[in-house]
């Protein structure tokens, strides 16, 4: 089926620059005439090899997903794409959609989210743009792409209706197939790969207790393929698992703030053994046990420690990564065990090469984003997986038994990230710098019983391609003991989010059990101290804990 290419003249938007996993704005905002369209004509234009090529499109289902499917769909027919691979109903989890791009060899993939971010009309849309491998595109190229943004005339598009995409099947679009599969199927095969199945299985029929909640996102129907039709757990495991526009008029980011009826349940009331969330695109998990929350960091140095328990690293693993902000607690299992430890800015891309390479099989951040080398994005579900693969070799052990013997092993690293939303540009760069002139200065003074014995702005230098990253962040740490960090986040789509972080390490074994407030309050005091953020703000307390 023949359709004609049209080119249609456009100007420049100037807010085209991509945050930490892509460009994300008020739908309102995307749905300006040509806002989309100038974006992914700037991928076009900046990224060659696109003509005779396959590309992967997908979304997490929030609202205008599907609008923005067909748009791309048409573009991509007018570069010359050959083959399209999208999911039914356009439905893609961001894991899933990395692991299609490497299932069949793309070129890369648009992936349509914002994340944990809320939907609805009124709500946040994203886009990013996947490289071949199914990682996120590097620095040049989104760098590329905004400066090509800032000067674009024009964008084609093919004449031509939008196609159906109800149903697993090949389709034309002008000359381009579009070939819209199950990719949950695809999916759980892979983690079958992965993990013991036979063993979880096992455990969830011998009265094991659990919950999945996928917070009306897109994990729904992979965690109803997994848990349901292949490890054989009655439907009612799940929660809120059909996908909504809106997700449910909720905020899809797993933690115990937004998944408070969950955690009630699991942590307050001790009703299951062990309970799971993902958030809006499935890339991020929350781990609860009965009466415990597991803190990213502790979860992803847990899965660290016990990795052999899984099939996949039967012979352990060569290396594990973490962004700056995440817990210590990974460095301490990596001195243990013997393995190499890396610490790589925030945002997923800083993991890919180190993973390409083959130099770490495990990464995780502190923003409950967890994952291997199975795919190039962090991955909810894995890690759900992960502790019940791990749960399953240990017999009658629970989540809370295997943080203690954790703890007892490798010392206790309390954590929390403190977020103060929604403050001006201005507000956040006055505390960022108040803290970066005072830097220099810090080491060697004392605070209660703490010295600061380092304080610097995090820079990195790429192992593999030695590219560098600077203004990554504001630390202070106080040898083992303690460490503070600062820093901007670059998720948001209104105002501006300062990121706290506080971290004390204790070994002493009465006091593996302590709650962590009492634990961190004297050094959220000092951080208060040193970088005025209070005073410099005006805010007398975070937006939100976690």
């Amino acid at each position: 089926m023949h359709a004609a290419v049209r080119s249609i003249t456009t100007t420049p938007f100037e807010d085209q620059q991509v945050g930490t996993a892509g460009l994300r704005k008020r739908v309102q905002v995307f749905k300006q005439p040509h806002y989309l369209e100038n974006f992914v004509q700037s991928v076009f234009d900046t990224h060659p090899g696109f003509e005779g090529s396959t590309l992967v499109v997908g979304g997490d289902g929030r609202y205008h997903n599907d609008v923005a499917i067909q748009t791309i769909l048409s573009m991509a027919a007018a570069a010359g794409v050959q083959r399209v691979v999208v999911g039914v109903d356009g439905i893609l989890s961001t894991p899933a959609a990395s692991h299609l791009i490497r299932k069949h060899d793309a070129h890369g993939g648009f992936v349509l989210s914002a994340s944990h971010n809320p939907a609805g009309p009124e709500g946040d849309f994203g886009i990013k743009f996947s490289v071949r491998g199914g990682g996120q595109a590097p620095s040049s190229l989104t760098d590329a792409i905004y400066a090509r943004s800032r000067t674009i005339t024009t964008y084609r598009q093919i004449d031509a209706p939008p196609i159906d995409l109800s149903q697993p099947g090949e389709t034309r679009l002008g000359s381009m197939i579009v070939l819209c599969v199950d990719s949950t199927r695809d999916y759980a095969d892979l983690m079958e790969t992965r993990f013991d199945f036979d063993a979880i299985r096992a455990l969830l029929a011998s009265g094991f207790e659990f919950a999945f909640d996928a917070m009306h996102a897109v994990t729904g129907p992979y965690a109803r393929e997994l848990f349901v039709n292949r490890l054989g757990a009655p439907e009612s495991v799940l929660r809120n698992a059909t996908p909504l526009p809106d997700f449910g008029g909720g905020h899809p980011d797993p933690n115990l703030v937004y998944a408070a009826d969950l955690a009630e349940e699991v942590v307050t009331r001790q009703g299951l053994d062990f309970a799971a969330a993902s958030d809006g695109d499935g890339d991020r998990n929350m781990i609860l046990g009965r009466g415990l929350f597991v803190s990213p960091g502790d979860s992803l140095a847990v899965i660290a420690a016990n990795a052999r328990c899984m099939p996949a690293y039967r012979n352990g693993i060569r290396g594990a990564a973490r962004s700056m902000p995440t817990s210590r607690a990974l460095d301490a299992v990596a001195a243990q065990q013997g393995f190499a430890a890396h610490e790589t800015p925030t945002g997923w891309k800083f993991f890919c090469n180190l993973l390409d390479a083959g130099d770490i099989q495990i990464c995780g951040e502190e923003s409950f984003g967890t994952g291997s080398d199975h795919v190039r994005e962090k991955d909810g579900l894995w890690a759900v997986l992960a502790w019940m693969n791990l749960l399953a070799s240990r017999p009658g052990q629970s989540v809370a038994d295997i943080m203690l013997d954790h703890w007892k092993t490798y010392g206790r690293h309390y954590y929390e990230r403190h977020d103060y939303e929604g403050l001006s540009a201005e507000q956040a760069e006055r505390v960022m710098d108040s803290l970066r002139q005072r830097l220099a200065a810090l080491p060697g003074q004392s605070f209660d019983d703490l010295t600061v014995s380092a304080a610097d702005e995090f820079a990195y230098s790429d192992p593999i391609d030695n590219s560098h990253a600077q203004g990554q962040g504001l630390r202070v740490s106080f040898g083992d003991a303690a460490r503070i960090v600062l820093r901007k986040s670059g998720t948001g789509t209104s105002g501006a989010t300062l990121r706290l972080y506080l971290e004390c390490l204790r070994q002493d074994p009465w006091e593996l059990r302590l709650p962590t407030q009492e634990v961190l309050t004297p050094l959220a005091v000092i951080a208060d101290q040193i970088s005025q953020l209070r005073t410099l703000t005006g805010r007398d307390k975070p937006s939100l804990v976690t």
